[in-house]
């Protein structure tokens, strides 16, 4: 089984090689490894007391970022290693001031994991939610450094849990520690022999929190948004923006729109205000008057979803007729009635919210109509359904603190 990883990580890295020459996030991929081992160690240059973060990309570095931060707090004098996997968390985060170092993570080589470890020292290190990397985990457990995972589920299809699993399982004997998010992932770890499992819950809830407390005042749209209902339409994707569009232009309800799609680049923009038939502005180009006149106003820069989410009344989250829904809990916590596609299943906190009654999904149009329409006329379904996505954010923060109290460092 060793042999077939190892030949499964040469062949990815290989294929990512050859991906290189005509996919720009697969060239960052191998430009960003590039002599990186002797980048690392010019860096690190024998530093000692470092603590190691691993996260796969910038979703899991946001779920992760609440432990870093308070660990940091709690231990000042501890230098934070931080690597990821992906361009899309490292190219993001790599002037993140919250670590001191941080680096792509090298292929799990042998010889690679080896240096690694041998460079950094960690005196503990910490994996978010998911990556598990035999060769960085046997050097871990080799040196008997503590070695923690948060914020992880566990599902029974996984390999640790198939009988031919052993090779997985070993994995996670690695693990001085095992912080899952909900009962079953505890119960299948207990049920192949792991008792070193706590259930501490999503850190992600600490992250939308704080970053809710510390958003930004946006006075173009405090002024757009002022005496009528909102409606913003986060993360959204062209299916999600056909459903969207449609009622902006057909429905008689006053409400005032924000559109901010997931992808900003100047054409899709440019497909969005081309289809809408009623007054919009730009935000990057909004004059006052244009802001008054406006009855839509299309987001055309990234950086500001979380702080939209305070200017709204009702939201409507993108991505359920793709892959999957992005993140709810930015806008739960602002207390908002959630709306989003059929592809929600995967997502905990998107069922839970809409067992609470906070949130809801739709496939068809008319539902959505019916939906938006009864938040605009039904001041009391739109308090309760906002309230209990409050309540749900609230519940389920302190995760973070849960975690680093069972930590002796």
């Amino acid at each position: 089984m060793v042999l077939f990883y190892n030949l499964s990580i040469r062949f990815y890295v290989f294929a990512v090689r050859i991906a290189s020459f005509f996919n720009p996030k697969a060239k960052q991929w191998v430009d960003g490894r590039k002599n990186l081992l002797s980048r690392i160690e010019e860096a690190v240059n024998g530093e000692e007391n470092l603590v190691w973060f691993h996260s796969a990309s910038l979703g899991e570095f946001e779920q992760g970022r609440p432990v870093i931060e308070k660990f940091k707090e709690e231990h000042p004098d501890s230098k934070i290693v931080l690597t990821f996997f992906s361009p899309s968390g490292y190219e993001v985060r790599k002037d993140y001031a919250g670590a001191d170092f941080i680096f792509y993570l090298p292929p799990d080589f042998p010889s690679y994991a080896k240096k690694f470890v041998d460079l950094v020292n960690p005196k503990m290190a910490f994996f978010i939610k998911y990556e598990f990397w035999h060769h960085y985990l046997k050097e871990l457990k080799k040196r008997d450094i503590p070695t923690y995972i948060f914020s992880t589920i566990f599902r029974p299809n996984q390999l640790f849990f198939k009988p031919w699993g052993g090779f997985y399982r070993r994995m996670l004997t690695a693990f001085t520690h095992l912080f899952v998010q909900n009962q079953e992932s505890m119960d299948l770890l207990n049920g192949v022999g792991f008792k070193n499992v706590s259930i501490a819950g999503d850190t992600r809830f600490d992250r939308v929190y704080s970053i809710a407390t510390a958003s930004k005042t946006l006075p173009e749209v405090e002024e757009f948004s002022q005496g009528r209902l909102v409606l913003i339409a986060g993360s959204t994707w062209p299916k999600d923006e056909e459903a969207i569009i449609q009622y902006i232009n057909t429905s008689k309800n006053n409400y005032k729109y924000i559109i901010a799609a997931h992808e900003v680049d100047e054409n899709h923009i440019k497909s969005i205000v081309n289809a809408i038939e009623k007054p919009y502005v730009r935000f990057t180009s909004a004059t006052k008057a244009e802001i008054d006149a406006a009855e839509v106003l299309v987001v055309d820069c990234i950086g500001i979803l979380s702080s939209l989410y305070r200017y709204a009344d009702v939201s409507y989250i993108g991505g359920g007729f793709g892959r999957g829904i992005h993140n709810t809990l930015e806008a739960a916590c602002y207390g908002l009635p959630v709306i989003f596609g059929p592809n929600y299943h995967k997502f905990k906190e998107a069922k839970d919210l809409i067992e609470n009654g906070a949130s809801f999904s739709y496939e068809k149009y008319e539902l959505l109509e019916e939906l938006l329409d009864g938040f605009y006329h039904n001041e009391n379904k739109r308090k309760v359904s906002g309230e209990n996505s409050k309540n749900y954010v609230d519940q389920k923060r302190g995760a973070s603190s849960l975690i680093l109290s069972k930590i002796k460092a």
